[in-house]
This record gives C-alpha cells, sequence and structure tokens, in this order.
C-alpha cells in the first residue's frame, strides 16, 4: 500500500484542512505515516503569517525530501497560494494552495502519471465558493474542530491572509450540522468552530448568523461548543446575552486586540477602538462573569513609539486578559506596513514583545489563582508521563489531575493549586 505523511503549519484552519485532506488519502488506499519516517508522499501544509512560517515550511519540505529522495511533495496552504510558481523550484510534485485541497488525491495521481511537477493553485480566490471539506475525525481524542468560514476581507495593512485565503465563504448551516452530528458521533465532546474571519460568518448567506452555526452543532453527545478568534466589533449586548444563554459554548472569548493604543490601530487599519474593545470584553463579562478574554498583540509594529508600547502594557492590564499571544512584528511583502516609515528595529520589538510575555504570565497567573478553591468543568484529554490527566476547563486554562482516564471525559475537579501555566486539582466523584 503506498504511503503519506502530513506535516501542519499554523492556525486551527490548517490542521482542519490537514485532516480533510489526509481522509481523501487514506480513502484511497494509503497507509498513514509519521513525517519523520520514509513515506512515498509527504504534504506540507504551510504558512505564511510570519518570516518564521515561511522558513519552517520550507524547511519541512527540505526535510521530506532529505528523508526519501524519490517521494512525492504536495505543498499546500497559504505559502504555496502566496508562490505557487516559485515554489516547483523545491522539487515539488503538486502546488494546490488553498484551493482544490479535495482533489488533492487525483491532481497528485495525474502529476505522477504524467511525470511533472504541477502548480494547481486557484490564482482567483475572491469568487470561488466554500470549499466542501468534510472529516469524520480529528487528531486530538476529545476535541474537534469544524470549519464553517474562509476568507477575509478587512485587509489589515500588516496581514498578507486576505491575499491568500480570499473573500469571505461561509458554510451552510446544514453542512455544519451534518458534520456536528458525524464527529459526535466519533466520541468528540467538543467542538471548536474555526475560520479565518468568524466575524464575518453568515455574510454572503441568508440572513444566517454566528449564532445559527452555534446552534447546528448543537447535536446529541456535543458538550462544549468552542468559539474561535472573533473580533470585538460583534459583540453586541444582545451577542453577549445569547452567548451565556447557550451553556454549551465554553466560556473563553479570544478577542484579538493586536494593539493597545489607537493611533497604533489606526496605522494597523484595525476597526475598532481600546474603548470599543474594552466595552466587548466588559459585555462578556456581565453575562458571564469569570470569561476567559485572550488575544493576540504584535509589538513593534512600524512606527510604534515607547508610549503607544506603555499604552499597550497599561490597556492589557486594564483588560486583565487571562492569556496573551504576543510575538514580535514581522513584515509580509506585499502588505502596506511593510513598506511604512518607521520601521521599529528587531532588538527594540524582541525586547517590548519579552516584556508583554511577562506581563502576560502574571495576568494568567492572576487569573488562574482565581480558581483556587473552585469546581471546574474539565475534559480530559490524555494521561501523562507522570501519570497526571490532562485536560482544559471551559475557560481553556490547562488543568492537571491524579487519577485514571474516565470513560466520560468531562469531569468536575476541585483546584487546589495555580500558577501561570494553569491548575492543578482533585477530581470528585
Amino acid at each position: 500500500m503506498p504511503t503519506v505523511a502530513f506535516h501542519t503549519l499554523g492556525c486551527k484552519v490548517n490542521q482542519y484542512d490537514t485532516q480533510a485532506m489526509l481522509e481523501s488519502f487514506l480513502q484511497n488506499g494509503y497507509t498513514l505515516k509519521e513525517f519523520d519516517e520514509i513515506s512515498d508522499v509527504y504534504v506540507i501544509n504551510t504558512c505564511t503569517v510570519t518570516g518564521t512560517g515561511d522558513k519552517k515550511s520550507l524547511q519541512m519540505v527540505r526535510r521530506a525530501l532529505k528523508q526519501n529522495p524519490a517521494a512525492h511533495i504536495v505543498i499546500a496552504g497559504c505559502l504555496a497560494q502566496r508562490d505557487g510558481e516559485k515554489l516547483l523550484e523545491t522539487g515539488a510534485r503538486l502546488i494546490i494552495g488553498n484551493a482544490h485541497r479535495a482533489d488533492v488525491v487525483a491532481l497528485l495521481h495525474d502529476a505522477i502519471e504524467k511525470n511533472t511537477s504541477v502548480s494547481a493553485v486557484e490564482k482567483d480566490l475572491l469568487h470561488v465558493p466554500f470549499e466542501p471539506l468534510k472529516i469524520a475525525r480529528f487528531a486530538e481524542r476529545t476535541r474537534a474542530a469544524i470549519k464553517i468560514q474562509e476568507g477575509c476581507d478587512r485587509y489589515c495593512t500588516y496581514c498578507i491572509i486576505p491575499y491568500v485565503r480570499g473573500g469571505i465563504r461561509s458554510r451552510k448551516v446544514e453542512d455544519i450540522r451534518e458534520e456536528a452530528a458525524i464527529l459526535a458521533n466519533a466520541g468528540f465532546e467538543e467542538l471548536v468552530l474555526t475560520g479565518i474571519h468568524l466575524t464575518s460568518y453568515g455574510r454572503d448567506l441568508n440572513g444566517e448568523t454566528l449564532l445559527d452555526a452555534i446552534d447546528a452543532c448543537l447535536v446529541e453527545g456535543v458538550k462544549r461548543i468552542r468559539l474561535g478568534s472573533l473580533e470585538p466589533v460583534i459583540v453586541t449586548e444582545e451577542f453577549a446575552k445569547a452567548i451565556a444563554q447557550r451553556k454549551e459554548v465554553c466560556p473563553q472569548f479570544h478577542l484579538a486586540l493586536q494593539s493597545g493604543s489607537d493611533t497604533v490601530l489606526r496605522r494597523m487599519r484595525r476597526r475598532y477602538t481600546t474603548e470599543e474593545f474594552f466595552t466587548a470584553a466588559s459585555l462578556l463579562r456581565k453575562y458571564m462573569s469569570s470569561c476567559a478574554i485572550t488575544t493576540d498583540v504584535i509589538c513593534g509594529f512600524p512606527g510604534e513609539t515607547e508610549e503607544e508600547f506603555q499604552e499597550t502594557l497599561a490597556f492589557t492590564e486594564k483588560v486583565h486578559f487571562a492569556r496573551m499571544h504576543v510575538f514580535p512584528y514581522s513584515a509580509r511583502t506585499g502588505t502596506p506596513a511593510a513598506t511604512m516609515s518607521g520601521q521599529v528595529p528587531k532588538k527594540v520589538r524582541e525586547e517590548r514583545t519579552r516584556t508583554l510575555i511577562a506581563l502576560g504570565q502574571k495576568l494568567a497567573a492572576s487569573y488562574h489563582e482565581s480558581f483556587i478553591g473552585q469546581e471546574v468543568e474539565v475534559l480530559f484529554e490524555e494521561k501523562g508521563v507522570e501519570g497526571m490527566l490532562s485536560g482544559y476547563t471551559g475557560e481553556y486554562v490547562h488543568c492537571r489531575a491524579e487519577g485514571d482516564m474516565p470513560e466520560n471525559a468531562l469531569c468536575r475537579v476541585k483546584v487546589t493549586h495555580a500558577d501561570e501555566n494553569g491548575l492543578k486539582g482533585v477530581i470528585l466523584p
């Protein structure tokens, strides 16, 4: 039997796309191998959000060819979409970008039969419909992602994603419901709604909204629904109240901040102010008092002054995020920010990143400590090397506890310890 191995870089959407392609290969008679094993085919699902993503993607292509020089390499994802023809120089057999993933096996076999290398990148993603990928399983034991949306039309000045993912496309509610039922029957108790710009879900459909997509996932067997990244503009009083009424929705909301300075936000072309962001966080806490507000922050955006960075520090502390994903600005060729004046030196960007990461760890520890003595609901996923069960609360706080893996992985835990890394507790009967 032919063999295939996968390596995925980047976001949860990429993980979903990989799973869909993997299942296509399995249905066509392939056996799955680990990426560090010898395989007939290697599929690298790439990321191009940062220069690091580009570098790692190309490293994995070279690694695959070193392991088996005769292997057929498939390059998919955002870097493939961006540099399709150029990537043929790597020796890859097939480049497919962010379309035609459902046809990956047929495209590969055709290229092999013709003994040629092919770039099947769809250049016009603005007018393609939502690609009907389907999955029936997921790499994680208890949690699975459902991709409900593709594309973005925000065109923030630093971001390459609209150029490589195309325009807004939403998945039909009936298709979401069907896949949710399949995954629930496979034993997944938590479903994560993913997309490139979830806030835009339904804009291209007939009146359907993100709440409709959530309701479509409320099938028998699903105990948790977790939302991917949102923008604060979606959080109205009505939205926060409606979410709170859906008890299956996890009380963790990832609101992408990017900067705590209004002047930087304007240069980024983000469509909200810090005041609007704070109002959104406050509305969520009004209806779910202990919910986790998590975020992304970019340090050293072009023109960022020390004063603007201090504004970000103060604002993130004011919001009191439960977790922050902090990273230095990385210029992306083809975006307006790449040619802006006032590019911040790398040393300064990295220093500000370290400072904000330290604050984020302090805020995380403070948030975690608020759970000491409380009961939390944990979805256990695995038993670690120390014999401790490991899983996550609804707030997406990592929790460990002693005991055997329960048949029903969702358990009540009494929290006894907390630090910046998460919680430790005792499973309740």
